[in-house]
C-alpha cells in the first residue's frame, strides 16, 4: 500500500510539472497587435467627387455600429472628417492579393511623410486593385462588387484615440448587401459554414478553418450547417 501511494504521488507531481510547463509564458514586445482581425476595404468620397478605396484591419461591430481605427494622415480619415458616407466592404480570403495591391497606395498627394517607405499616390485605386465599383443605395461611395459582404454606413463620430496616434470612427450601418451564396435561403442570416472573412493575423493573411462549434446564442438555422 505504501508503494502504491508513492506511485500515485509521483504521477500527481508529474502532472503538475507538465501543467506548469504548459502555462509558462515569455514577455514579448510585438510591434503590432493584429492578433486575427478581419480585413475590410473602405470606400469613401474625395473632395473632388472621385472615390478612395483603402484596406484596413482594425474594425469591429457593436450591434449595428462598426468601430474603425484609422491612421490620421490617410485619405480615408480626411474624407470621413467632412464627408461621412462610406462603405465597409469585407473581402473573402481568396481576394487577399487585391487587398495587398492596395496596401502600398495612398489617395493623398503629396504622400505624407508618415506613410511607410514605398507608399505611392494612386488616384484610381479600384483599377489599381483590379476591383469594380458597384453603385450603393443609400450612400454616395460605391461598393466593391467582388466583396461578398458590403455594409453601407455613415460615420457619426470621428475623433482621435487616447494616444493621439489614430482616429476612431463610429459608423452606423444603414444597409447590408450579401452574396446570396453566403445567406441561409429564406432568411436574413449569413451562413457561417459558407462565409469566411479574410483575416489579418500579425501582418499575414488567413481564412477561417472548419467550424469547431457554435455559441448558445446563435440564431442561424442549422439546416445547412449540419450538427456541431
Amino acid at each position: 500500500m505504501i508503494t502504491a501511494s508513492l506511485d500515485t504521488a509521483s504521477l500527481d507531481t508529474a502532472s503538475l510539472d507538465t501543467a506548469e510547463e504548459a502555462t509558462r509564458h515569455v514577455a514579448i514586445e510585438p510591434s503590432i497587435l493584429y492578433f486575427g482581425t478581419p480585413v475590410v476595404l473602405l470606400s469613401t468620397e474625395n473632395e473632388d467627387g472621385s472615390y478612395n478605396l483603402a484596406p484596413m484591419s482594425s474594425a469591429w461591430a457593436l450591434g449595428q455600429t462598426v468601430v474603425l481605427g484609422l491612421g490620421p494622415d490617410g485619405q480615408t480619415a480626411r474624407n470621413l472628417g467632412s464627408r461621412p458616407d462610406l462603405v465597409i466592404n469585407l473581402p473573402a480570403p481568396e481576394q487577399w492579393r487585391a487587398v495587398e495591391r492596395l496596401a502600398p497606395l495612398t489617395g493623398r498627394h503629396p504622400v505624407p511623410s508618415t506613410k511607410a517607405e514605398g507608399c505611392r499616390f494612386e488616384p484610381d485605386k479600384f483599377a489599381a486593385a483590379g476591383l469594380r465599383e458597384e453603385p450603393s443605395h443609400e450612400v454616395r461611395p460605391p461598393r466593391v462588387a467582388e466583396c461578398p459582404l458590403q455594409l453601407e454606413a455613415r460615420a457619426l463620430r470621428v475623433r482621435p484615440d487616447v494616444s493621439g496616434e489614430f482616429v476612431i470612427v463610429e459608423a452606423a450601418v444603414r444597409k447590408v448587401h450579401a452574396d446570396p451564396r453566403i445567406v441561409v435561403p429564406g432568411t436574413d442570416h449569413v451562413d457561417p459554414a459558407s462565409w469566411s472573412p479574410l483575416v489579418y493575423n500579425f501582418r499575414h493573411y488567413f481564412g477561417l478553418g472548419p467550424e469547431l462549434g457554435s455559441s448558445y446564442r446563435t440564431q442561424t438555422p442549422r439546416s445547412r450547417r449540419g450538427q456541431a
